[in-house]
């Protein structure tokens, strides 16, 4: 006859248990290391139909509108997402609108102060020059807006092409690395 031991049948349960907690335990720290992994590509805020005004030194400058903003504070690189486009106005000291730049998408790196805009960029300069591409970034710190692409920009009396672009902040001082297209030149006298 087979004689089972008190304290085989112990070991062997305690074993089971301990398999079992084991497994318990492993299947939380996935869960809670997935759910941190998910955190960093749920946005913190996401709102729907916003304008907003930025004032410098108590007077009204910038004004920016959007139909959804979306706040990433938790990704690895910040940023804001304004997936369905953006508007941003400047204002003179009469409170006009003077400047302004349009995008279908556009992305603000927080920690970089850089804006990336993207499809069917507009912008309009203190002067009235319009500017036209598919991608455009404008870095803050530095005070510069660049592009890598097809840029047009549209004067009062004739249409500059280009691939490649650079410029400072207010659009006004700017080179085309590749100019394309009829370029018109003065004659010297």
């Amino acid at each position: 006859m087979y004689r089972v031991n008190h304290y085989s049948i112990t070991t062997v349960l305690c074993s089971v248990v301990m398999l079992f907690l084991v497994v318990a335990c492993a299947d939380d720290k996935l869960e809670i290391t997935q759910t941190q992994n998910a955190r960093e590509n749920l946005p913190s805020l996401t709102a729907s139909n916003i304008t907003t005004i930025i004032s410098d030194s108590g007077i009204t400058r910038y004004r920016i509108s959007t139909s959804e903003w979306k706040i990433f504070d938790k990704a690895a690189e910040p940023y804001w997402l304004f997936p369905k486009g953006i508007t941003m106005e400047r204002f003179n000291q009469t409170y006009k609108v003077d400047a302004q730049m349009k995008s279908d998408k556009a992305v603000f790196y927080s920690e970089k102060s850089l804006w990336e805009f993207t499809g069917n960029v507009k912008a309009k300069n203190l002067n009235g020059e319009q500017f036209e591409t598919d991608q455009l970034f404008w870095d803050e710190n530095n005070q510069r807006i660049y592009s890598d692409k097809k840029i047009k920009i549209t004067q009062q009396f004739k249409v500059i092409s280009g691939v490649g672009f650079e410029s400072n902040s207010e659009l006004t001082r700017y080179t085309i690395k590749n100019p394309q297209g009829i370029i018109p030149v003065d004659e010297a006298p």
